[in-house]
């Protein structure tokens, strides 16, 4: 299994260790660099910045993004490792000041998604690997099959399995031990800003019924609500234009199991318009995600119709 150390804001994990949230924004100032570096739920650990040669805690990869600052603000709020936006926005100008990029308007950064952060006490710190050069500036990769990566992830296991409150519980199952002593990962939950990142990518960030590509007018919208048992998957996502959004939510408009559009009689009624919307009724979802197991749950439909859906 390979998994990452990144080196890590000291500011950035201090404030979310106190913080404890369920995920977080890895965020990169430059928006230039695609990470690769590991496959999805893999580990990612954190390293602080010398002279705290220290592995002080992790989460577990879900995907990298670039987002323009403000949609990964408004997608993490705090979990982006700051109390508000004004301090999430001058860190990230520090950075770009320092390598010359321009810091107006809204620039895009590199976002690196993990779920089921865990943060380490101070006396459980882990020094980094003999073979971890002073030189590293981002991170590096290690594979539990080479001699220094087996070491550092039984020393993370060690210290998870003996305080599993740690990850919730949740961390020291992801990498299960099984199958002829081979290791394979477990899906982690996701949170609500990795449901709306991902969403957006699986539509191609494009509203589902319209196509429109303006990125702050789009919303991930649960199909079935979280808040009534629905899941933070992408199976029960919809990309929606913010107005589109509004009245999926409250019944006004659905779609079908053959990802068709209908709208309700009652948006005339109750409001004396929506002419706009009526065009669409009848018509076929304009884009869906080209990987079939991302595709609207059907279960997740009929709950909507039979639950939220005015006819």
């Amino acid at each position: 299994m390979r998994f990452y150390v990144g080196v890590t804001d000291n500011e950035w994990y201090a404030y979310l260790a106190q913080l404890q949230p369920d995920e977080v924004n890895f965020w990169q100032p430059g928006g230039t660099m695609v990470f690769r570096a590991v496959d999805q739920y893999a580990p990612f650990l954190f390293k602080l910045h010398s002279p705290y040669n220290f592995i002080v805690g992790g989460g577990f990869f879900v995907r990298h993004s670039f987002l323009p600052l403000s949609i990964a603000w408004e997608s993490f709020q705090q979990k982006n490792g700051a109390p508000d936006y004004l301090t999430f926005r001058t860190a990230i100008m520090k950075y770009r000041e320092r390598s010359g990029r321009d810091g107006d308007g809204d620039p895009v950064i590199g976002c690196i998604i993990l779920t089921d952060p865990f943060f380490l006490p101070k006396d459980q710190w882990i020094p980094v690997p003999h073979d971890w050069s002073p030189n590293i500036v981002q991170g590096k990769t290690y594979a539990t099959e080479s001699p220094e990566g087996a070491r550092l992830w039984e020393e993370v296991r060690v210290r998870l399995k003996a305080a599993p409150a740690l990850a919730g519980n949740k961390a020291a199952d992801f990498v299960v031990r099984e199958r002829y002593g081979s290791e394979y990962l477990i899906c982690p939950r996701l949170g609500q800003g990795a449901f709306r990142v991902l969403v957006t990518e699986a539509y191609n960030r494009r509203c589902a019924i319209t196509g429109e590509k303006v990125l702050p007018v789009l919303d991930a919208s649960h199909i079935k609500p979280y808040a009534e048992g629905g899941p933070h998957s992408i199976d029960n996502g919809l990309l929606l234009r913010k107005d589109l959004h509004t009245l999926f939510d409250r019944g006004y408009m659905t779609i079908t199991e053959e990802y068709k559009i209908e709208v309700s009689k009652r948006i005339k009624e109750d409001y004396g318009n929506g002419r706009e919307y009526y065009q669409m009724h009848g018509k076929s979802l304009l884009v869906l995600p080209q990987n079939r197991m991302e595709l609207p749950s059907r279960e997740f439909i009929q709950w909507h119709n039979e639950n939220v859906y005015v006819s």
